[in-house]
């Protein structure tokens, strides 16, 4: 074990050994954790364990809906960072690696580190941990060098971002680490920002293919990720992302009896047969151009008909 390293176990146990110092800080929290719970030794250098073939097809056999949202996004991740020496990881709930993005000057760092497709990185394996770490906290987070718990990881940096499925659980984490010297904290700051972005991009467009077919309602775009609800064709909510979730109290238990878009976002008015006419015939004269015979036809009335709707809607023609 280099000096560096001993220095740094040291300074874990002193960190474990003094309570108060977790309630204030979310790296000595986990510091804790990893020790007292997962009761692991930070200088340990045993062999890291990795998942063989079978198991890591079985998990992406597992994982293909989200996988195939998430690789064309590790590929525009990769090459954002990729030139800096960053390697671009996706992990599932548990922490193990489902894929991975490496430049060739970089791949024996990275193995050797066991950041590659199969290794475990969750809190129980490796302690405090960009992706361990983050799929505890369920938020984004930057583990920069020595912020890492086990002193043979004091060389990383790994900045992080939690992926929600269609239904608003943990599913997944997104990382960017780095193994060079050089990249500092100012630079873990902008590459989380990217991060953070691109998760909730995997999130938007996992959502999207889960509802296919739905129609999709984007309220915004909050700090926990994009706000969004699917509706069916009579415009009852049938999904909710994560953040449309917390910002509207969705549960699954609502989701179940669906309600109408209106009254999820707060509507009071009721349900009536004058305005579901009125959207029909506006829908169907804005589709004929304005044309009131072409509007009847396309509704299967007689032009008659169609005038004497209008008028009890409140419509001209």
């Amino acid at each position: 074990m280099t000096e560096a390293s001993h220095q740094h176990a040291e300074q874990v146990f002193d960190t474990v050994r003094s309570p108060r110092r977790a309630a204030v800080s979310p790296v000595a929290a986990s510091w804790c954790r990893s020790a007292l719970h997962h009761r692991l030794d930070p200088a340990s250098e045993g062999k890291r364990e990795l998942l063989d073939a079978r198991a890591i097809a079985e998990r992406r056999e597992a994982h293909e809906p989200l996988l195939a949202v998430a690789i064309p996004v590790l590929d525009q991740m990769f090459r954002a960072v990729g030139r800096s020496g960053c390697g671009v990881f996706l992990s599932d709930a548990s922490g193990a690696i489902l894929d991975h993005r490496i430049g060739d000057g970089d791949e024996g760092g990275f193995a050797e580190a066991g950041l590659v497709t199969g290794g475990r990185w969750g809190e129980a394996e490796e302690g405090t941990n960009g992706i361990g770490t983050c799929l505890f906290e369920d938020k984004p987070v930057i583990i920069h060098r020595d912020q890492h718990f086990a002193s043979r990881n004091i060389d990383i940096s790994c900045m992080d971002a939690p992926v929600h499925d269609p239904h608003g659980r943990l599913i997944a984490a997104l990382d960017v680490s780095s193994c060079r010297d050089d990249h500092g904290p100012a630079m873990a700051e902008a590459v989380g920002a990217l991060v953070r972005d691109a998760a909730r991009r995997i999130e938007r467009d996992y959502f999207c293919r889960h509802f296919e077919g739905a129609r999709i309602i984007f309220l915004g775009d909050a700090p926990a990720g994009w706000e969004l609800l699917a509706a069916d064709r009579d415009d009852l909510v049938i999904g909710a992302s994560r953040a449309a979730r917390q910002r509207l109290g969705v549960t699954d238990a609502m989701l179940e009896r669906p309600r109408p878009v209106a009254q999820l976002m707060g509507g009071e008015a009721a349900p009536s047969f004058e305005q579901a006419d009125r959207t029909i015939l506006r829908q169907a004269l804005a589709q004929a151009g304005g044309n009131a015979s072409e509007a009847a036809r396309l509704l299967g009335i007689g032009r008659a008909t169609l005038y004497r709707r209008m008028a009890r809607a409140g419509l001209r023609g």
